[in-house]
């Protein structure tokens, strides 16, 4: 079986879903040639976080609107594709074989972090999706840890993907900022230590990074990008899904890392 890479993706806000900008063609031409490879998909969400790691093993996952103030038809929208309740034990097994703190939540549906990009990924919704959730005291060194845990799945027809932001400025994204070219010059920063395959870089963004705590005031939408390279492996470099600057500030470019 071949193996395959692992992929960072911005998933930008929940307009994402039906407003496709530069970035959803681009994920559906990166799905469509990915698809023969792909038997099952394992992502990463900031939007479901708990104490220690949940894995999600429900055999058929709901649709999770966990948003509010958006346009109606969003909250229609349905991403429905199965389960599989024998790759999350198998997922559960891998995290915990690493000393992780990982558990099996039998009811949990896919957020929008998941769904959202999915419905350019994968349009078809036919393969099985597993969440896994984000721990609240994960920081970059212990999320490179996560993907290394799942790296293996790479060999098992196992698409690994971390959805987050490359810029996550929620506030700012609100007001009249007058210098936005901030976000673009942490997203170019981003791009070299990826394509460099500078995972040291990445992990230590807070101190390397210019406006590294005005791009993420907070970091659990940037940490998707590390668990990402860390199911690639040591020696992965990334290639950029370009997805452009939404709302000035909103970088929704993603990254595809093979070793």
């Amino acid at each position: 079986m071949k193996r395959l890479p692992t992929l960072f993706v911005s998933h930008g806000s929940p307009m994402f879903a039906i407003e496709p900008g530069v970035s959803g063609p681009n994920l559906l031409a990166l799905g469509e040639r990915l698809a023969p490879d792909v038997r099952a998909i394992v992502v990463v969400s900031p939007h479901w976080q708990t104490i220690g790691i949940k894995v999600g093993t429900t055999p058929q996952p709901e649709t999770i609107h966990d948003f509010g103030g958006f346009p109606p038809v969003l909250y229609t929208l349905q991403y429905n594709p199965p389960g599989e309740p024998a790759l999350a034990q198998r997922v559960l097994d891998l995290l915990q074989t690493a000393g992780l703190d990982a558990k099996a939540d039998p009811s949990r549906g896919l957020d929008h972090g998941a769904w959202v990009p999915l419905r350019y990924l994968r349009p078809q919704a036919e393969l099985p999706v597993i969440q896994v959730s984000m721990p609240r005291n994960l920081n970059a060194r212990t999320a490179y840890e996560l993907g290394r845990a799942l790296a293996s799945l790479r060999d098992e027809g196992i698409l690994v993907i971390g959805s987050g932001s490359l810029t996550h400025n929620l506030y700012e994204l609100r007001q009249d900022i007058r210098d936005p070219e901030y976000a673009q010059a942490f997203a170019d920063w981003a791009r070299h230590a990826v394509e460099t395959g500078n995972a040291q870089a990445l992990i230590d963004y807070r101190t390397m990074a210019p406006h590294a705590e005005r791009a993420h005031p907070t970091n659990e939408h940037y940490l998707p990008l590390v668990v990402a390279m860390g199911a690639a492996g040591p020696q992965a470099s990334g290639t950029l899904i370009e997805g452009g600057m939404t709302y000035r500030t909103l970088s929704m470019d993603s990254f595809l890392f093979d070793s």
